[in-house]
């Protein structure tokens, strides 16, 4: 029946009244297995009281869907368009909730409502269980709810089956309830909430508003408040992709996130087997700031908001992106506040993963120089994903990318050009170009300017070098070593091989010793530090450094492994290598400034003396250059400087 009209049928209402048996008051008990329900209701079910009102209105929803079913079935009058309806009466202190749903009859009422925790909506499905239309909640617990801010609930109710009777039923919190016939011209169902006194902020509109903004926004009913619609209505995760522009995605994004610019891709998510889900995932561009225990992504159910964090169900790796799961069969407990997990929901986190590298793969494939310019806010989700979980590990092995100091080419897809001169390339890219006798070895760097030095020895020599330059990197590279067991992963400062050494024999003095002893021998004199060990070569090209730190592989991981231990940044481990150049100028300068004079340690000649002081300034610099230097060092290191350069002028060098 219309809201406000006569039943297409005519006069038939008032000769039905005319047999309708009037319901005598009635008082009883409510059926509970526990005298403490209400409390138990208020302080443990709930974890917040505001709630109770996405509980109403869900049920509202949920009954304006039982009469559009049973309209269909010709078991009840059609009615309007479905509306919730929300009034404030601020002289009363009450809150009333509206709908003009299927309403009940009074034997409905004593079966829905005082037999706590039933559920209307199992036993209704189960009768129209060939819709497709899902029923929100439960009729039940949710209902109440109310009485976490109510002191007393009122419920005027009548059902859209013909030859229905309004009844009233209230309640104060206790066990006991009053049932009686009422006054209601059309089907549907009020809710009137008596408020306590320390709830009143929910008879402020301000208050209602936001609170219907947050759970109820995407409801596909109208949900008013005082004769205004608050609700969005129209949730675009249940929209066909192809009925969606580009910038149908941004503007959820905004709406959501606000003042977090846009998003970078995203990924809409549309299955209804073996479970029900429909949602869109947004990458967000990198801030530097993830949210990796409790993630940014929004639970509803049925487009009922339900919570902002989902760790149950989605994979840790992807907690940091944003967007929107909906899903009715995500098992939640009875106060949807919490999530249960079970078989079910490990699965939907597994469909949740392929379908995000299903999306990155489609970029990576159609869009390479796009995602070479965005790699860097993906990356921590690929690499940590694929570290956690082997079948994700399996679904982006082709897609992970490393900077690399080759050329891009504009035409070329490997290396792949980004912004600003900056090109990427992937594993296999970078395995083509290798050269046959050392394809198994895969040279990297993670910091371009604490390892200049080294970095500019390799390019020298023509040898690509990929740019492993995250904190993730430090984990991601042995991961990526063990998976393949072939490679050798080797990062530039590890070692020197022949290729960049000059090959030239030196000639002994009297004593039997070339140059480089010499030179080994001073070093060693002038550091007296055994965990450094002092190697000396003749390094190729004009650019080489007069001394580099290396740090073997195997024990600069263990360094870094300790460090991320203890959360902590990687230092200078106590036992390095300190490989002298002997071709550099400054290098040769110390041999001929010690030329002649005779180490003896303390005491020593004025040049032996300023030859010591070369050389630990050498070896300072070496350290400098790699982040070797401790914060309270480097007062000491400028002070020793500046006396050195001192006595330089001093002798006209």
């Amino acid at each position: 029946m219309p809201l406000g009209g006569k039943p297409a049928n005519g006069g038939i209402w008032p000769q039905l009244i005319s047999h309708v048996v009037v319901l005598q008051a009635e008082q009883g008990q409510i059926q509970i297995h526990t005298e403490n329900i209400f409390p138990i209701i208020k302080k443990a079910v709930y974890s917040g009281h505001e709630v109770f009102l996405r509980e109403l209105v869900s049920n509202g929803v949920d009954a304006i869907s039982k009469r559009r079913m049973a309209s269909m079935a010709g078991d009840c009058s059609e009615g309007a368009e479905g509306r919730i309806s929300i009034r404030i009466d601020r002289e009363a202190n009450t809150l009333t909730i509206s709908d003009n749903g299927i309403g009940m009859s009074a034997d409905e009422v004593k079966r829905y409502i005082n037999q706590v925790a039933f559920s209307s909506a199992e036993d209704f499905l189960e009768k129209y269980k060939s819709e497709s239309d899902a029923i929100i909640g439960h009729f039940g617990l949710g209902f109440y709810s109310s009485f976490m801010v109510a002191k007393q609930v009122e419920l005027l109710t009548l059902s859209a089956r013909e030859g229905s009777e309004a009844v009233r039923w209230s309640c104060d919190g206790s066990p006991r309830f009053n049932l009686e016939a009422a006054e209601r011209s059309e089907p549907g169902t009020d809710v009137i909430l008596h408020l306590m006194e320390e709830e009143l902020e929910y008879i402020e509109p301000s208050r209602i508003r936001t609170l219907i903004t947050t759970y109820c926004d995407f409801l596909p009913v109208e949900v008013q408040l005082e004769g205004e619609t608050v609700n969005k209505r129209e949730a675009p995760w249940r929209t066909s992709p192809r009925e969606l522009t580009d910038n149908d995605y941004i503007e959820l994004y905004r709406y959501l996130y606000p003042f977090q610019g846009d998003p970078l891709l995203w990924v809409h998510l549309n299955t209804d087997y073996p479970y029900n889900l429909q949602g869109i995932l947004y990458f967000p561009k990198s801030t530097g700031r993830a949210d990796w225990e409790k993630g940014e992504i929004k639970l509803y159910c049925n487009n009922v908001f339900v919570s902002d964090s989902i760790k149950e169900v989605v994979p840790r790796y992807l907690l940091p992106l944003r967007g929107v799961i909906d899903s009715p069969d995500i098992p939640l407990n009875v106060s949807r506040s919490a999530l249960q997990t079970d078989r079910r929901v490990r699965s939907i986190g597994g469909f949740v993963a392929k379908k995000v590298a299903d999306r990155l793969t489609q970029l990576h494939r159609d869009e390479p120089k796009r995602y070479a310019e965005i790699w860097e806010s993906l990356a921590p989700f690929i690499k940590i994903g694929a570290m956690e979980d082997d079948k994700f590990a399996e679904q982006v092995a082709d897609l992970v990318l490393f900077g690399t100091t080759a050329a891009a080419e504009s035409q070329s897809l490997d290396p792949i050009p980004a912004e600003g001169a900056k090109a990427y390339t992937t594993l296999a890219g970078y395995r083509t170009r290798l050269a046959a006798d050392n394809d198994k070895r895969i040279l990297y760097c993670t910091d371009e300017a604490g390892q200049a030095g080294a970095l500019a020895l390799w390019k020298g020599q023509g040898a690509e070098v990929l740019l492993a330059d995250t904190f993730i990197d430090t984990q991601f590279i042995p991961w990526l070593e063990y998976r393949h067991e072939e490679l050798k992963f080797q990062r530039v400062d590890s070692e020197l091989d022949e290729s960049l050494q000059e090959k030239e024999s030196e000639l002994a003095d009297a004593d039997g010793k070339d140059s480089s002893g010499k030179l080994r021998d001073l070093f060693k004199t002038a550091l007296a530090n055994d965990k450094v060990t002092i190697q000396v070569q003749a390094l190729k090209g004009e650019n080489a450094p007069a001394a580099l730190i290396l740090l073997p592989e195997q024990m600069r991981r263990i360094n870094d492994m300790g460090a991320l231990m203890e959360q902590r940044l990687p230092g200078l481990p106590d036992h390095h290598v300190l490989l002298v150049n002997r071709k550099h100028p400054l290098v040769e300068g110390l041999i001929k400034l010690s030329a002649g004079a005779v180490i003896t340690g303390a005491g020593s000649s004025p040049s032996q003396q300023l030859a010591d002081d070369l050389t630990r300034h050498v070896y300072e610099m070496a350290r400098l250059t790699v982040g070797g230097l401790e914060p309270n060092q480097l007062a000491g290191f400028q002070q020793r400087s500046c006396d050195l350069m001192g006595k330089l002028m001093e002798r006209g060098l």
